[in-house]
């Protein structure tokens, strides 16, 4: 991240809004803000609300995602809310891959285990982040009163205060998604990403380094295109590379958002798909003709080649995926660790807006990954049926 920041900080000249963001940066200071025992009942008992329902939704997977899509329904200018709706989705489809055909053949359920704790408490921690954020910022609304001042209870960034403030403002969503993206993939660095164990047991891992071939790095966006087969959703997306270097997390998730909202065509697409196809964690959700969330395969049944450019072999079963409730057990998180990521107000130069079109085409590679990960899993048969 600091490379980038350096990099362009003597090229570019800060636009206002973003020097008025700057300053109230600067002059932001919690250090005499009463402790939440001595604020009046009322926002004491807002609180409470705020951290029980977030509690409530954020069960597993498919509880958070339908909640972020449900917050959007209601509150359509909070785009990181289908983001996020979306991009969990794809965190849901990664983690029952655990459990599906391929990579239960390729990894021992050790690494499965591990890698599954590692994409769960990811996604249990972004959405305890910023589910509290978006009930604030809708009772907010509902009062005509800004009370972003209480974030700091909810241990949200200082950071995110001041963007909420200038939202309240300005109201500018594209402002609000990307500080957004900053703050998610900034809260996760120090909590997941560096924590020591998902180092040693995760990223340090074979798997982890060939996560190119297991396919955990495709964000797909699935849609419905007028004219195709109603069982087939069309996908648009994008690939991480590098997932442990924040700086590519932080590019990969604009450079979603603008996939996703540059387009209101596809968005609308894309939207229409998401509400009409509740979310269920197997792939079957977006592609019923290849994925099914029962097992086809017959016990003892030759495992051979099924897939060819993403279609199947006739007369082949469906590749299982299965649903999220069947693949794993809902998780007892520990609490969040405490503590703020931000430093220092350079990490604003993210929030300058990028003009490059991004075409999001990404079939072809997500077809040679499912025909990679489906020879890899016939090869390793072959050696150990």
């Amino acid at each position: 991240m600091l490379n980038f920041i350096k990099k362009i900080r003597g090229k570019l000249r800060l636009p206002d809004h973003l020097l008025e963001i700057r300053d109230e940066l600067k002059r932001m200071d919690r250090t005499n803000r009463p402790e939440e025992q001595n604020l009046p009942l009322h926002e004491q008992h807002l609180l409470q609300t705020i951290r029980l329902k977030t509690e409530q939704l954020n069960v597993n997977n498919v509880t958070r995602t339908k909640a972020y899509l449900d917050f959007y329904n209601c509150w359509p200018d909070i785009h990181w809310a289908f983001l996020g709706h979306i991009v969990s989705r794809n965190g849901g489809w990664n983690m029952t891959d655990l459990r599906g055909e391929f990579l239960a053949r390729l990894m021992t359920e050790s690494s499965r285990t591990h890698f599954f704790s590692f994409l769960e408490r990811g996604n249990w921690l972004i959405f305890q982040d910023a589910y509290p954020q978006f009930l604030l910022y809708e009772e907010s609304v509902m009062r005509n009163r800004n009370l972003f001042y209480l974030l700091s209870y909810l241990n949200v960034s200082v950071f995110m205060e001041v963007i909420w403030n200038y939202f309240w403002k300005e109201h500018d969503p594209a402002i609000l998604a990307i500080a957004l993206i900053i703050n998610e993939q900034s809260y996760l660095e120090n909590r997941v990403v560096q924590n020591p164990v998902y180092k040693k047991k995760v990223f340090q891992t074979v798997e982890f380094v060939l996560q190119d071939f297991l396919s955990f790095n495709h964000i797909l966006f699935p849609f419905a295109k007028e004219g195709e087969e109603l069982r087939r959703a069309s996908l648009r997306g994008l690939t991480l590379h590098h997932f442990g270097f924040l700086h590519e997390r932080i590019q990969l998730g604009k450079e979603l958002y603008q996939l996703l909202f540059q387009d209101p065509e596809l968005f609308e697409k894309v939207y229409q798909w998401a509400i009409t196809h509740p979310h269920t964690g197997s792939r079957k959700d977006y592609w019923p003709d290849v994925f099914n969330d029962l097992h086809e395969r017959l016990p003892g049944h030759a495992f051979s080649r099924r897939l060819k450019l993403c279609r199947l072999r006739k007369g082949s079963p469906r590749i299982y995926s299965p649903k999220l409730e069947y693949a794993w057990q809902n998780v007892i998180h520990p609490e969040a660790e405490l503590g703020d990521w931000f430093e220092h107000w350079h990490v604003i130069h993210y929030l300058l807006r990028e003009n490059a079109t991004i075409n999001g085409k990404i079939v072809g590679d997500y077809c040679e990954t499912l025909e990679k990960l489906e020879l890899a899993a016939i090869a390793k048969n072959a050696i150990f049926p």
